[in-house]
């Protein structure tokens, strides 16, 4: 069973599949998550609703990969290694320009409120995006903790990606102001590190 589901998932060329994400993410910056369908998803990508269904499930799981695959630094973690965490945490922020940033806080604003009312949404935002940036930071600060930048007891580890998170959504909160690549390194560079106990030289 396995094998099959295999090779009709792989049907689908990633260029493909990159077309659908971004006119999933279009469809939901245009009218939300809860009025996004996948007739209407089909509709946008010329694409039959049985061969969505048959890649992603449904619409949570296929929501959560798009957001996952668009996400500038979602992926490849392991193509980051600067030699310092500063240095890590900065080629990061730096992958994402300030008016991707803009539209991703916004689309993640009204995501968060359908993930409150949503149990499928949450398990699948918990599977395909927190758990995975959560196990990459992880990485990226064990990396620091090898090179002797970082305690391997300090408690603010596990309040890595609370602490990136955080400043990216307050921003918008606090500030009424979108996320911008000057705001995030320099809060690395005031919070974050200095909460890793990483000099900021």
């Amino acid at each position: 069973m396995t094998e099959v589901s295999t090779a009709r998932r792989s049907r689908i060329t990633p260029e493909r599949e990159a077309e659908l994400y971004e006119a999933v993410l279009e469809l939901l910056r245009e009218v939300g998550y809860d009025a996004v369908t996948m007739d209407a998803v089909a509709a946008r990508t010329r694409s039959s609703k049985a061969t969505l269904y048959r890649q992603w499930g449904g619409k949570a799981e296929l929501v959560a990969k798009a957001v996952r695959h668009t996400k500038p630094g979602g992926l490849g973690f392991d193509e980051i290694d600067t030699g310092s965490l500063k240095g890590d945490l900065h080629a990061l922020t730096m992958r994402s320009d300030d008016c991707t940033m803009e539209q991703n806080s916004a689309l993640m604003r009204g995501l968060a409120m359908a993930i409150h009312g949503n149990p499928d949404l949450l398990k699948a935002f918990r599977e395909h995006l927190i758990e995975p940036e959560m196990a990459e930071f992880r990485r990226v600060v064990l990396r620091a903790v090898e090179r002797g930048e970082v305690h391997p007891d300090n408690p603010a580890i596990e309040f890595m990606i609370h602490m990136m998170i955080g400043g990216f959504a307050a921003r918008t909160m606090i500030d009424e102001l979108p996320p911008t690549q000057a705001f995030l390194l320099s809060y690395i560079d005031a919070v974050v590190l200095p909460a890793l106990g990483v000099a900021n030289d």
